[in-house]
């Protein structure tokens, strides 16, 4: 689990240009989707794949409490699946090697371990998975995502899962400039280092998500929500 740390002197700033610390005091379950971001084996098993996020398995527990609230709720459990495809020329052409593509290809292939969900999370039979073949999930025309919110009318994202400075923070961004309203549960996501993770929640707190920890997210989710969400992220 990471160390989280957002400096005061960011929330101040927040404060002072919005008026408040949270963005939002209350959910509509019906209107509101946990995304659960590519909690898969090539992430989250030790060992299986370049592509591992040491540790990540420790937010498991978070996410499945989100899960669980979320279901009694009334609301959407959305859950996706990173597929890395050799057409991605921008990814592959720079940032990886001739090698590490060819895993990463191999390990996210149809039918691949590493595809899959990882078994410790809680997925219910008839909560959809959604294969993306980019960091975001919201990119036109590499998910499904997007379609299926506009048919459950849905409004409001909570992000969870991993990783957080790459495939969460990305579709934390889009949902923003989408008109979605969006929460960035910071217990609730991971990534490889507790800088990469902390960056991203100072820029997500100022610019694009109400940064949130797992009980105040449940308790937003209860039907007597109102004020009492107040977990102090520091």
């Amino acid at each position: 689990m990471h160390q989280i740390n957002i400096p005061n002197h960011i929330i101040e700033r927040c404060i002072a240009r919005r008026g408040r610390r949270y963005l939002f005091e209350e959910l509509e379950p019906q209107r509101t989707a946990l995304l659960v971001i590519d909690m898969q084996n090539c992430f989250v098993v030790p060992g299986l794949s370049y592509a591992e996020v040491p540790g990540v398995a420790d937010i498991t527990p978070n996410i499945n409490t989100l899960v669980s609230a979320m279901r009694k709720a009334g609301g959407s459990v959305i859950w996706t699946q990173h597929i890395y495809t050799s057409g991605w020329s921008s990814w592959h052409d720079y940032f990886t090697d001739a090698q590490t593509r060819a895993a990463l290809v191999a390990d996210t292939a149809e039918g691949a371990f590493g595809r899959a969900i990882w078994d410790g999370m809680d997925v219910a039979d008839d909560e959809p998975i959604l294969p993306k073949t980019r960091s975001s999930a919201l990119v036109p025309g590499t998910s499904d995502l997007k379609a299926l919110l506009d048919d459950r009318q849905i409004d409001t994202l909570i992000i969870t899962g991993t990783l957080t400075n790459v495939c969460c923070e990305s579709t934390a961004r889009d949902a923003m400039f989408l008109n979605y309203k969006t929460l960035f549960v910071a217990d609730a996501t991971g990534t490889r280092s507790d800088d990469e993770h902390n960056a991203t929640l100072v820029n997500m707190i100022q610019f694009f998500a109400d940064v949130r920890m797992t009980k105040d997210v449940t308790s937003l989710l209860k039907p007597s929500a109102g004020t009492s969400t107040t977990s102090e992220i520091k």
